[in-house]
């Protein structure tokens, strides 16, 4: 089964599907950490450790990013179709959300409950997070979930380079250029003070996000006289994924939770590549029952409004677990279990209703007057 056969109108079935379960494995792993506190070592019983992990959630968000941003250039000589009209496109499907959410995170720090361990946001924070500065700068966070959102961002600035780098010098000097600075970064900061200062901004994340943009390359449509067997799609990706995945799995094992965070920059590196080949393997529709999973309509449901639960679960399940369920269950199971059954809910119900108000009217209309004319329709 080809790329091909398993889109439909340009959409590759089982993304979605691997966009909402992460979604909805960092709100589980958040659900985890407000219940045993003392992260990355705690009292939870060893069969909930890998909630620990929720941060790798994340990085399959930044790989999948890259990915779906360039299945379209993979399609067409990874040519953009220029950078002004890449970026209004992106700001438009992630600024309105993301500041609907930063005010609703606002409101709830201001007026209920700020996030553990953080004070009071100020107006530096409306200022920080509203120009998604917040990896650059630090302030009162209101949203415990918003900071890979400004990392994101600034990787949209340097994808039509990347592009421009693949459909010059190829697919693997991009990702080998990327990958050997940030390697540089990660080796000298610990020695060099002002490249330390560049870890901020996560740069590991750049090259998992280049690695998503050569993986989208199984989309491409082969050039005349390429030989079949050479067709990236006819490769066993699953199987590659599953080789990729397990010395890491065997690390994370090993080395223990403290090690693990510890050196996330590194994991992560590790990690990418076991993502980006599943990716790769469930674009060409394989394994055909994940795929298949991965596309029942409850997981693409949760995949279209995914980005609306990672940006405004945070602060509903502080809520819920802070003033609902801990001042009235025992500590531990109990209170977990019963932030999972009251939590989980809320969030997905919430974000689907703030996704139908600023998620998805942004991608359903492409303008404000496209906007504007079906809200006037709608009432009318």
């Amino acid at each position: 089964m080809t790329a091909e056969r398993v889109a439909t109108r340009g959409r590759l079935a089982g993304l979605d599907g691997l966009r909402g379960l992460a979604a909805l494995f960092v709100v589980l792993h958040h659900c985890w950490l407000l219940s045993f506190p003392g992260f990355p070592l705690n009292d939870a019983p060893a069969w909930t450790g890998w909630l620990r992990y929720g941060h790798f959630a994340v990085v399959v968000f930044i790989v999948l990013s890259g990915f779906s941003l360039a299945v379209s250039p993979a399609r067409s000589g990874w040519r953009l179709g220029g950078a002004g009209t890449f970026f209004n496109r992106r700001a438009w499907r992630i600024l309105p959300p993301y500041w609907a959410a930063l005010l609703f995170s606002l409101v709830i720090a201001w007026t209920v409950i700020p996030q553990p361990g953080q004070e009071v946001p100020t107006g530096k924070s409306v200022v920080i997070y509203g120009l998604l500065l917040q990896d650059v700068f630090g302030s009162p966070s209101p949203n415990g979930a918003l900071w890979s959102i400004a990392v994101e961002a600034q990787l949209y600035l340097v994808f039509p380079l990347m592009l421009l780098v693949v459909r010059r010098m190829g697919a693997a000097v991009m990702l080998g250029a990327v990958t050997a600075v940030v390697v540089a970064v990660g080796a000298l900061a610990p020695a060099v003070p002002a490249v330390d200062l560049l870890m901020r901004l996560t740069p590991q994340f750049a090259a998992l996000f280049a690695m998503g943009a050569v993986c989208a390359g199984v989309v491409r449509t082969p050039e005349p006289g390429e030989e079949r067997a050479k067709e990236p799609g006819r490769l066993p990706w699953p199987w590659l994924a599953a080789a990729a995945a397990l010395p890491v799995l065997l690390l994370i094992v090993v080395a223990g939770p403290v090690w693990v965070v510890e050196n996330f920059f590194w994991v992560d590196l590790a990690v990418g590549p076991a993502a980006g080949l599943l990716l790769a393997g469930v674009a060409t529709g394989r394994p055909v029952r994940l795929v298949r999973l991965l596309d029942t309509r409850p997981l693409r449901r949760l995949g279209s409004f995914s980005y609306s639960l990672y940006l405004i679960h945070a602060p509903l399940v502080v809520m819920v677990n802070r003033l609902v369920v801990a001042p009235h269950v025992p500590p531990g199971m109990p209170v977990f279990v019963l932030t999972l059954v009251l939590g989980v809910p809320v969030s997905v119900g919430t974000a689907w209703l703030f996704a139908s108000v600023f998620e998805l009217p942004f991608q359903r209309h492409r303008s404000w007057k496209g906007l504007r004319d079906a809200v006037r329709a709608r009432f009318r």
